[in-house]
């Protein structure tokens, strides 16, 4: 086990209620998001693979969040939108950020060919969200959906109210993507870019999938990444270490681009495990890496601290 007892920042939890009146669980993103050939055994609460036939799959409140924070020293979290539960219904998320807000920011999903999108970005940002994602598990044309017209008023609209953009990395056809999102980068040089899950390399590859593909995203600083539990589960259920690849990628990206997620409510086992996990991937990395990859560069990014 790798040893660190300094902050952890978590760049990537999912909150859920459990209230089902008030926040009831029936407005899924879209239909046929869930992507069974991708995420199967081992994978986000299935059975079978490095979690057994009964994984733990955790979906906490913020009160339930809360207290595993104050057990394992993490500071703060983006509280990031749970669309396979809720939709583009933010309702709990920003609620639930306003339990505490010292620890808590809310990341909401916006659908950027909705009409209600602008004034939803605009009202939760009265409120206090870092962040809008877009969520585009599902979605056929991945790259007409994230550069329209319509799509680019939601990211003109993130960059004017100092929000940062946080993009799903999709399981299939994420490839479609890269161009577009160079080019809202160059587009807003000042906009915050965060890729979930370092866009799902696929690791079977040279270099762990990190390769020439990306070389636009390195070159541009207003782009991030959170290397999560998901990331780890895919890793070992193909064979691979972790930390192998938390390497490739920090020496790819740069430890001042590289976060932690937990993606607790998705991701399978407890907080405490996922903590320990995160730690163990770090074991090739230095003393300043491990502390930027743990704690640094999402509060930096997040919040600008």
């Amino acid at each position: 086990m790798v040893s660190y007892d300094g902050p952890i920042y978590d760049a990537h939890a999912h909150l859920v209620s459990d209230d089902l009146e008030r926040y009831p669980r029936d407005k899924p993103f879209r239909e046929g998001a869930v992507e069974d050939s991708v995420f199967g055994p081992g994978m986000i609460g299935r059975p079978g693979g490095m979690h057994g036939p009964n994984p733990v799959n955790e979906k906490p409140t913020a009160e339930q969040m809360h207290d595993w924070m104050v057990e394992q020293n993490v500071i703060g979290i983006a509280a990031v939108q749970k669309g396979l539960i809720y939709g583009t219904d933010n309702s709990y998320i920003v609620d639930a950020a306003d339990i505490y807000p010292d620890e808590m920011r809310a990341v909401i999903i916006v659908d950027p060919q909705a009409p209600e999108t602008p004034d939803m970005i605009r009202a939760d940002a009265a409120r206090g969200i870092i962040g809008i994602r877009f969520f585009g598990i599902g979605v056929e044309d991945k790259s007409k959906w994230l550069s329209s017209p319509s799509a680019l008023e939601a990211w003109s609209l993130a960059n004017d109210l100092g929000l940062l953009v946080d993009i799903e990395a999709p399981a299939k056809d994420s490839d479609v993507l890269i161009t577009v999102i160079e080019q809202m980068a160059d587009r807003f040089p000042k906009l915050r870019i965060v890729l979930d899950h370092v866009f799902l390399p696929d690791v079977r590859q040279a270099n762990f999938g990190i390769d020439e593909r990306f070389e636009g995203f390195k070159s541009r600083d207003n782009i991030t990444y959170k290397f999560t539990s998901l990331n780890m589960d895919f890793i070992r259920e193909r064979g691979f270490a972790p930390e192998d690849v938390l390497r490739r990628v920090v020496d790819f990206y740069g430890a001042d681009k590289v976060m932690w997620g937990s993606d607790i409510g998705t991701s399978s086992g407890t907080y405490a495990e996922m903590l320990e996990r995160a730690k163990d991937a770090t074991k090739y990395l230095d003393d300043d890496e491990r502390r930027k990859y743990l704690h640094d560069t999402g509060l930096r990014v997040f919040l600008g601290s």
